[in-house]
């Protein structure tokens, strides 16, 4: 399996776990995947009063300079245990 397929894989099946992951792990995930799909954040920081658009902003920015490849790793690493941790 290629990474990019196993990344995909793991991007579906985190969708389907049992219980809801915490917010934090959440951002992370979020994060990790829109770098590894789309590269450098590439739009404005939302404004103050967007309280859940900024942290998905941060958590995106946060990632800013890794490698498609390695965001697909540090997903699909992140993926895994949120899998094991809460059921799927």
């Amino acid at each position: 399996m290629t990474l990019k397929a196993e990344f995909d894989q793991y991007a579906e099946d985190v969708k389907k776990v049992k219980t809801r992951p915490t917010d934090q792990e959440l951002l992370d995930l979020y994060g990790l995947y829109k770098q590894a799909v789309v590269g450098d954040i590439n739009i404005d920081k939302p404004g103050m009063i967007d309280l859940k658009g900024k942290a998905k902003w941060d958590a995106w920015d946060s990632r800013k300079g890794m490698s498609t490849e390695d965001a697909m790793n540090a997903y699909i690493s992140l993926a895994k245990q949120a899998i094991e941790k809460y059921g799927k």
